[in-house]
């Protein structure tokens, strides 16, 4: 959410802010806001008048009773009355148009960062960097349940027989290292000096709207029927969400955080046909990344935090690139975003395993998240950034270290996590060789 001064100051910015974003029918609310907001202002100072008169005559009363006035002082309590009742009205037509601006407000999209290059949808992503080299092998690679499959770890037919579509069994070997990079991802980010936390996976529908837009809360979230609550479709949302109306100290910041929880998502929306298998599901696991800073340090922390991921998933031997979001394809909230992307030789093409965004202050702007310095107190700047999420990042791990006999390769990071082993044979393999 902005601030209402800009639209106050500059309502051009922001008209032209949306237009960068392919969201003209949302133009009108630009100025929906400034008329409601000179509204509101003037309906406010006449209250504030009328309060001043009423408490002026109210004090006049006992005067006028104390000197045995008393048709002066009934007359006197009649205005009052006659200010009371235009004051109550004054204040319910307040209370009606802050509702509005506040509706409206939280629909219009955050001033992005003037770097964002200007796409109408992901096809006009842009490149920024590449990491580690891309391989194609010279025999075929199979899709990866396939691989998942042939070391037996993976049955979908019986999870839609207890869930449905998008859901998964994981089992064995396959499900140990699944845990496995979740636990590394973990000590990762501690040796990197991120602080863990394992968060509520349910939070209240405030929490919701203070987090993300609208639009991806209708397309993510899961509601419990009959109360307020949601399941979390990332841990983000419980973390910032920890923060909500406080007061921070200047000298405690930044915040740098590390969070794990399963994530629950309707995925809502036609997808293509390679992102069928694992690629999209209702739930799975994820190791997060947040951080609440001051505001002149949220670029240093962007970057920190995608480097983070970079560096995570080359130590595991997976090549990797950063792809910068454009404005048609960022969501509303963010100033800035770039995703990681895994290489996947099957393809021949990188493919989303994580997500870096600066928010700026429109999550703090609808929490209260607010730093207490030297000259008052002002808006914190959030950041949040995706470790890793099997089973999607599974999909680039086994591509990326399937070895040509079928067995899969596990890099040494991962072998303290797996007892020790050091690469995983398929089942009829393994039958064989007995």
């Amino acid at each position: 959410m902005i601030d209402i001064q800009l639209i106050r100051d500059n309502p051009e910015l922001v008209k032209e802010n949306i237009r960068k974003k392919y969201q003209d029918e949302k133009l009108p609310l630009v100025d929906e806001v400034a008329a409601m907001d000179k509204e509101f202002r003037d309906a406010k100072t006449k209250a504030d008048a009328l309060r001043g008169d009423r408490n002026k005559l109210s004090k006049e009363i006992g005067k006028l009773m104390g000197q045995k006035k008393f048709d002066e002082a009934e007359a006197t309590k009649a205005k009052v009355a006659e200010l009371a009742k235009e004051l109550a009205d004054l204040e319910a037509k307040e209370a009606e148009l802050e509702e509005g601006i506040k509706v409206r407000m939280m629909t219009i999209p955050q001033i992005m960062d003037p770097r964002v290059p200007q796409g109408v949808d992901d096809s006009e992503n842009v490149e920024i960097e590449r990491f580690g080299e891309p391989v194609v092998p010279d025999w075929e690679i199979p899709y990866h349940t396939e691989i998942m499959e042939s070391l037996d770890g993976l049955d979908r037919e019986s999870a839609g027989n207890t869930s449905g579509n998008g859901f998964y069994f994981l089992m064995g070997d396959v499900a140990r290292l699944h845990s496995s990079i979740l636990s590394y991802a973990r000590d990762f980010m501690i040796n990197e000096g991120f602080t863990y936390f394992i968060p509520p996976f349910m939070i209240h529908g405030d929490v919701v709207k203070g987090v993300m837009s609208f639009k991806e809360m209708e397309n993510m979230m899961y509601k419990i029927e009959g109360e307020d609550l949601y399941l979390i479709g990332t841990s983000e949302h419980s973390m910032i969400g920890r923060f909500m109306g406080q007061i921070l100290k200047k000298e405690d910041l930044p915040y740098t955080l590390t969070s794990y929880s399963p994530c629950f998502r309707k995925e809502v929306g036609a997808h293509g046909i390679e992102e069928r298998g694992l690629y999209r599901v209702h739930q799975f696991e994820k190791q997060e990344m947040v951080v609440i800073c001051e505001p002149e340090d949220s670029e240093k922390w962007y970057n920190i935090l995608w480097s983070t991921t970079v560096k995570f998933f080359r130590t595991l031997d997976i090549p990797v690139r950063t792809l910068q979001i454009c404005s048609g394809d960022m969501a509303d909230l963010k100033v800035n975003s770039c995703d990681v992307e895994a290489w996947s030789p099957r393809q021949k093409k990188y493919f989303e395993v994580g997500s870096c965004s600066t928010l700026g202050d429109a999550q703090a702007r609808r929490l209260g998240i607010r730093i207490k310095g030297e000259k008052g107190s002002y808006f914190a700047h959030t950041l949040n950034n995706t470790v890793v999420a099997p089973p999607r990042m599974l999909i680039a791990f086994f591509e990326n270290n399937l070895q040509a006999d079928g067995t899969v390769r596990i890099p040494e990071p991962l072998r303290p996590y797996m007892g020790g082993q050091e690469v995983l044979v398929p089942v009829k393999d393994k039958k064989n060789a007995l």
